[in-house]
Parts: C-alpha cells; structure tokens; sequence
C-alpha cells in the first residue's frame, strides 16, 4: 500500500554523561529522556500520522483510522492532532519521516504512525521504532459479477475477460504477472486503487475486480450481485496484519495503544469503527 541511523546514546552513555556533566547540562538530557506519555500528557495532544488518499481509511479528514486515532487519543486522556502524509518510496521512507526522524520538509514525526504493516522482516530493518497493536488484516482479493463468473477456483475463467486492477498496486503485479504474463491483455489498469477498479465493476464495466480486500468490501460489501474471495494465488490468502508504530524508545506509549486497541476490541468499538466505514472487522 505505499509509498543514516540517528546517533543515539544507550542507557549506559547517558548515566555516564549524566554523571560527568554539571546540574545545568545535564538537566536537558533528563527532559529529553522523560517518558512519552508524560510528554504527550504536558503537552495535551496525540499526534496521529495517517496516509492520505486510502480508502476507506482516510479520505479528506475522514475515514476508518481518523475514528481510530480519535478514540486512541481519548483511551489516552489526549486530543487528537491529525497529520496526514504522502506515501513515501517504501515503507522505510514513511517510519523514518513520520515515525523516528521527521520529513525533510519540516513536518513530523508523530507519536504514532497508523497502517503500519506488522510483518517480522519490516521489525528487524527497522530498529529505530517499535510496531505493534494490529487491528486490521489485510488481504489481496478479487470481487466478481456472480452471473458472468459463477466460479472462480483459479485464474482461468479470467482469460479474455475484462479485469479492473489498479496497475500500480500488490493485485496489479501480481495479476500482470500471473502465469507469465498470460493475463495481461484480459486487465484494465487506469485505475488508481481497489475502490475505483470495484466501482467499475459495480457500473458493468468490468466481470471482476482485484485489490484489497478493505477496497472491495467498502464499496462491494452487502451487493448480492457480487462475491469477493481471495484472489486464486495461495501465497495471498492469508494476507498480512495492519498496525502501528511508535519510537522504539517509546516503551510506555507502546504499552498505553496496545492496551487501548485491546479494550477496543473487547468492548465492540473497533466493530463500531469499522462498520461505519463499511467494513466488518475481524480479528487480525
């Protein structure tokens, strides 16, 4: 879905500095070193960084992750300050502007950076932020016309057909790709992400439509005339888990969301949250 290492002391660096240093110099290291979240209490606020333009997540200030940051705020005794961000080249690119160092252009970091993939590989290159609390998972998947395509169990009733796909996503590549390209002529790229591709289905434009599942469903979901089922490539089907991230030194932030997307879910707000944005939430 997207778009030089900090100098940083350890705990024995800082003791030892501490130690060395006057009152005067050493009380900005204490400051600097205070929790989070008795920084973000003094300051009143939750900074939330979301994507721009990802539906249904967040579109124009609104969304599935701005009710999210807005009830991670108040689980927190905070208000919410809302910073949305352009997807970066790689996920690399948005931890380090958004998460751990700040953008280039003098915005950021936030306290917390939503829809975060929480997968082991992105953990270990990233050591400079801590990911955790998943809420969502998302999955590639494909949205079809029941009376044009009454199966789907491979790929094969798609030759020759019209596919919409947005070209520069997961479900694009992996569709231009399928079978050595023997697809390719049956798919329909212009479109910008899975909502587009699954509203020309919804307008007869196309027989079937690839993207996420959180795509599909939010424009799809409850249309008798379509199924949507998990595109026919086994390494997809089980999709990947969505969280967040916050510095790594943020230890007590961290433990403060998870716990506040724990009682979330028990409490059938995440439900709430969800099903306004016209997905049904499953545990990841």
């Amino acid at each position: 879905m997207s778009r030089h290492l900090p100098t940083r002391l350890t705990r024995r660096d800082w003791l030892a500095a501490s130690a060395a240093a006057t009152l005067s110099a050493a009380a900005p290291l204490r400051a600097q070193e205070a929790p989070a979240l008795e920084r973000l209490r003094a300051r009143g606020s939750l900074i939330v960084g979301v994507y721009q333009d990802l539906p249904p997540f967040h579109v124009a200030g609104r969304g599935i992750e701005v009710d999210l940051a807005g009830a991670l705020a108040a689980a927190l005794g905070l208000k919410l300050s809302l910073l949305p961000f352009q997807a970066g080249e790689d996920m690399g690119d948005d931890l380090r502007n958004m998460v751990w160092k700040g953008h280039y252009l003098g915005f950021g970091p936030a306290d917390v950076m939503l829809h975060v993939p929480v997968d082991r590989p992105l953990m270990d290159k990233s050591p400079q932020v801590k990911i955790l609390a998943p809420y969502w998972r998302e999955r590639v998947m494909v949205a079809r016309d029941l009376k044009a395509l009454p199966n789907l169990d491979s790929l094969d009733p798609l030759l020759g057909k019209a596919v919409a796909v947005p070209g520069q996503s997961l479900a694009g590549w992996l569709l231009i790709g399928a079978e050595g390209g023997r697809y390719r002529d049956s798919l329909r790229t212009k479109y910008a992400d899975g909502v587009e591709a699954a509203q020309a289905l919804a307008r007869g434009e196309v027989v079937a439509a690839a993207g996420h599942l959180s795509e599909l469903e939010s424009t799809l979901g409850g249309d008798e005339r379509f199924a949507i089922e998990p595109l026919p490539l086994p390494r997809m089907k089980d999709g990947w888990a969505v969280g967040m991230a916050v510095k790594a030194a943020s230890t007590d932030l961290a433990q403060a969301l998870q716990a506040a997307v724990n009682t979330l879910a028990d409490n059938g707000e995440l439900s709430r949250i969800f099903a306004a944005g016209k997905l049904r939430w499953r545990r990841p």
